[in-house]
């Protein structure tokens, strides 16, 4: 399928513009919940924000505007790989992109019910916050089968709550620094990077700095995707970058590293910083409230993205059919129910296969991060062939140099996630997490078999015409 072609019929309504795309990508790429787990890191973490922004950031940035308004396909990532490399690479993608969005909106949805726990109801059990889990993603089912003029305020009303909680803990670590010191002293010896201990959560950082594709899933439905499409992920690179800094500083400022909890770190932050009274305490719950939106809109977020991927995929018959079943106004039905159901499945397996809801988070995130991962590897892969292969197709906007500097921005990014991609299955000191390995193994395995089974259905439809 070329960009004449790319158009599906009743989705060519042009409703994204550059607002939408800036607020859509802060949405995606901003979360405060990989933002406890980079302060584990204590203060090296500022180093590695600092040197990872240079070498991977910046980079994967440019690459994905790039590559965005180059090809401003139905499908973003999975369209840029089946282009590179044929259907069934572009298949695998489209998988990996959707079965990791199926694991990780769990994840983010156990620390939604941890949150709520800490500000509403400290008595909830394990087993109340699983369903609560349940739930939330069935909402956000419902959310992705909306129409993406009604959808896609979800995301944009998260960032903006994003931006608002990450500017006032900011704003809170300044006022408490002032009259009780940091917690965490920031100097040039307690930045350098500990090569060992701090390894585990590196992975955690390359996650926060990934999702600029994202938003090029619905390129058609955008109104001048060449041009908004660069300066809108310039932009909220920025803002990312800055408030992710900031953010982490924040919470090293209140609680030393070494009493970081991954789920409630962020309310005993904000309760250090502004609690203590009436009205402080009624100040940290609306901001608690902001936070748990934003942990609901991160999932409907990156479903979309990943639903409309696999939607495309399959109504190309490189997925299961059932994926490609739309709604009238052409929203992803079947992949959204599909997601519900799978999420419904690991939250109840991994519930009787951890100790605690810490312990369920990492293990669903370190899981999601590994199939997360692997389709940015073949995105990369794609960028470099398409680059040499079509070097006459019209870019907007192209990374500055040559092809051979190109190559090599893609290149050093592809490095840097296999690195993290391990340090997900290998932590040093601990050995190898079996159960993130194992359920990586299954997820590609299910995925071949879906793969092959689409394959059998085109070839019958095929036959039969």
């Amino acid at each position: 399928m070329n960009e004449s072609t790319a158009q599906l019929p009743g989705v060519d309504e042009k409703i994204i513009g550059k607002k939408d795309i800036v607020l859509y990508s802060v949405s995606a790429i901003l979360l405060l919940d990989t933002l406890t787990a980079s302060a584990s890191l204590g203060p090296s973490s500022i180093f590695w924000w600092l040197c990872l922004g240079v070498l991977f950031y910046l980079p994967m940035a440019m690459i994905c505007a790039e590559m965005g308004c180059a090809y401003p396909e139905h499908g973003g990532i999975y369209a840029w790989v089946r282009n590179a490399f044929g259907g069934r690479w572009g298949s695998r993608i489209s998988w990996s992109y959707w079965v990791n969005v199926a694991i990780w909106m769990p994840a983010i949805y156990i620390m939604f019910a941890g949150v709520f726990k800490q500000l509403f109801f400290p008595s909830m059990d394990a087993t109340d916050q699983i369903i609560m889990g349940i739930l939330l993603a069935w909402i956000s089912v419902g959310v992705n089968v909306m129409a993406l003029d009604i959808g896609k305020w979800v995301p944009n009303i998260g960032a903006i709550f994003k931006m608002v909680v990450f500017i006032t803990i900011s704003y809170g670590a300044y006022d408490y620094v002032s009259e009780h010191g940091m917690a965490n002293p920031i100097n040039l010896d307690s930045m350098a990077p500990d090569w060992v201990g701090s390894l585990q959560f590196i992975p955690a950082i390359i996650y926060g700095m990934l999702g600029f594709e994202l938003v090029s899933a619905s390129a058609n439905n955008m109104k001048n995707p060449g041009r908004d499409i660069p300066s809108s992920i310039l932009l909220s690179g920025i803002i990312i970058f800055v408030l992710y800094v900031l953010g982490t500083v924040s919470i090293l400022a209140a609680l030393p590293a070494g009493d970081i909890d991954l789920l409630e770190g962020l309310i005993d932050t904000l309760m250090l910083f502004f609690g203590g009274s009436t009205l402080g305490n009624t100040f940290v719950i609306a901001l608690g409230v902001m936070a748990l939106y934003t942990f609901f809109s991160n999932g409907v977020t990156w479903a979309m993205g990943g639903n409309r991927a696999a939607a495309e995929a399959a109504i190309e018959g490189e997925l299961p059919r059932v994926f490609g079943v739309e709604s009238k106004k052409q929203t992803p039905v079947g992949a959204s129910i599909i997601m519900g159901v799978s999420s419904t499945v690991i939250l109840i397996l991994y519930g009787f296969l951890v100790d605690s809801n810490e312990d369920l988070f990492w293990s669903l995130f370190a899981f999601s991060g590994v199939i997360f991962l692997l389709p940015y590897v073949g995105m990369l892969l794609a960028f470099i062939k398409l680059r040499l292969r079509d070097g006459e197709h019209y870019r907007p906007y192209k990374i500055p140099g040559n092809n051979t500097f190109a190559s090599l921005l893609a290149v050093v990014c592809i490095a840097i996630l296999i690195l993290s991609i391990t340090l997900f299955i290998y932590v040093p000191g601990e050995g190898v997490q079996w159960p993130v390995l194992i359920g990586t193994l299954f997820a590609l395995l299910i995925g071949e078999l879906a793969i092959r089974y689409a394959e059998t259905q085109k070839n019958e439809t095929q036959l039969n015409c």
